[in-house]
């Protein structure tokens, strides 16, 4: 294993070296929080890819398939539908806001009224990313070194941590685009052909499995549509997928270079799907299945190929978390701490300090977090019903109906999230109701409160159109709590 080890030790020592060369380019807070607005197609793209494919993404996808065959890639693919509608249908314009956060765009739109608690639910879905995202190295550590899942949490948590703080957008889009190239040789050109090829190819793999595992739709129609409900539109309103829209140069840029991503991810979902039917043929008694890819790797993969793939899952693991760490700091400060405290003027490099300080702080919490918790899927789908249940709704009703108002967004961001809340609670967590009857309360209250209550004022919907078309106004500065 020694060379594996090396492969590891290099791979995490280039992500510290690049946090560290990312700080010298992190002097404002545009380059802190969004890279500057400066990313080009290639490194947009890879980018994008990164941060949505994530631990879940990949340890989690080969499981599905080991579990359910050929329809296990539902839940990355529908991930990749999200950002391809995200990309085609709303990007351009979300570049063109040059905001920082959603909530943001909320008081854009709205006439500054939304913020405080849209950021709060946003606040909450991030936090609770990030944690899943560092649970996920007590896995792959365990793996690697047989270490204690807590030692495990502090040590990929700590790297992270590092080099978002030292750099912010620049350090992570930079090591991010190291992390997707590790992800396309370790996933894609290497595991997958190996995998099936030690299964014995595509017609020994379908006379072993029965044939539901190559039924595209295997895995139940119910549970397709309830990840096109949470993941699909969950693409479309996220802070750290947005956050990532707002490094795009233009919004051609983010349009073409999100299409791309997409589509990249529909292919990473067939390719964990094979990977996870493979290890069911050698593997066919697993007790968990999600312990199929490090079986797979441990087990079939040759010295130095290991530790790549090793590290491309690790690669993984850390664009999702250092994503969601930057998405629930900035969020922190811009949305809920500057608005409490009555947002006063700062120079660019206070600004810089101050959001650096808030992922140093959301990183401790995050960390402190993940070793307390211990159900990564209960944790992931608490995070997505909250955002889907509270913000969906207010967010593409302010992009697509003009008749909505800050009374109805701010009605349905409470009444969604209370909902979701109440009904987790009644259901249970992993049910899939909660986030059914929330979103519809949400809807619903939406557009009665809006038709009820005057509309948007006029100046505010200019002011707002002005943006959409990206014409330069003034960075927008909410109104004091």
């Amino acid at each position: 294993m020694a060379v594996d080890y090396t492969v590891i030790v290099v791979y995490l020592a280039g992500m510290l070296a690049m946090g560290w060369w990312g700080m010298r380019r992190a002097r404002s807070k545009s380059d802190f929080l969004v890279a500057g607005r400066r990313l080009g197609p290639a490194m947009y793209s890879g980018t994008m890819a990164a941060i949505v494919l994530g631990g879940a993404s990949t340890i989690g996808g080969v499981g599905l398939g080991y579990r359910y065959g050929l329809s296990g890639a539902w839940m990355v693919f529908t991930i990749g539908l999200g950002l391809l509608a995200l990309s085609v249908f709303f990007s351009a314009r979300i570049a063109r806001l040059k905001v920082y956060t959603v909530s943001e765009m909320l008081d854009l739109r709205y006439g500054g009224r939304a913020g405080v608690i849209s950021g709060v639910v946003m606040w909450a879905y991030t936090l609770m990313l990030a944690v899943t995202s560092t649970i996920a190295y007590a896995t792959i550590f365990d793996v690697l070194f047989d270490m204690n899942r807590t030692v495990a949490i502090i040590l990929g948590g700590s790297i992270v941590v590092a080099y978002s703080t030292l750099g912010g957008m620049w350090s992570i889009t930079l090591t991010d685009m190291v992390q997707f190239v590790v992800k396309t040789i370790g996933v894609l050109l290497l595991l997958l052909p190996i995998a099936v090829v030690k299964a014995g190819g595509f017609g020994e793999m379908k006379a072993k499995l029965p044939t539901e595992y190559f039924d595209p739709l295997g895995i139940g129609g119910e549970t397709i549509f309830t990840y096109v409900l949470i993941y699909t539109f969950g693409m479309l309103i996220g802070q750290d997928i947005w956050q990532r829209v707002f490094t795009a140069r233009s919004d051609t840029t983010a349009k073409w270079g999100g299409t791309v991503a997409g589509t990249y991810c529909l292919a990473y979902a067939l390719a964990g799907a094979v990977i996870g039917t493979a290890a069911k043929v050698l593997y066919p008694n697993l007790a968990n299945a999600d312990d199929a890819f490090a079986t797979i790797v441990k087990d079939e993969l040759p010295v130095g190929v290991r530790g790549l793939v090793l590290a491309a899952a690790l690669a993984a693991v850390m664009s999702t978390s250092s994503g969601a760490l930057i998405a629930c700091a900035t969020v922190a400060n811009n949305d809920i701490w500057s608005r409490l405290r009555g947002r006063t003027a700062e120079g660019e490099r206070d600004e810089v300090r101050g959001n650096r300080a808030f992922i140093l702080v959301m990183g401790i919490a995050v960390i402190a977090t993940a070793i307390a918790l211990n159900n990564v899927v209960e944790a992931l789908t608490v995070a997505y019903n909250l955002l889907v249940g509270g913000l969906l709704v207010p967010i593409l009703g302010g992009l697509l109906w003009k008749r909505g108002t800050a009374q109805g967004a701010l009605a349905s961001v409470a009444v969604g999230g209370l909902a979701v809340i109440g009904l987790m609670a009644g259901y249970g967590i992993l049910a899939n109701e909660p986030v059914y009857y929330g979103l519809l309360a949400s809807l619903v209250v939406y557009v009665a409160v809006s038709l009820a209550t005057p509309a948007t004022d006029t100046a505010v919907l200019a002011a707002w159109r002005e943006r959409l078309a990206g014409r330069e106004v003034p960075e927008p500065v909410p109104a004091p709590r």
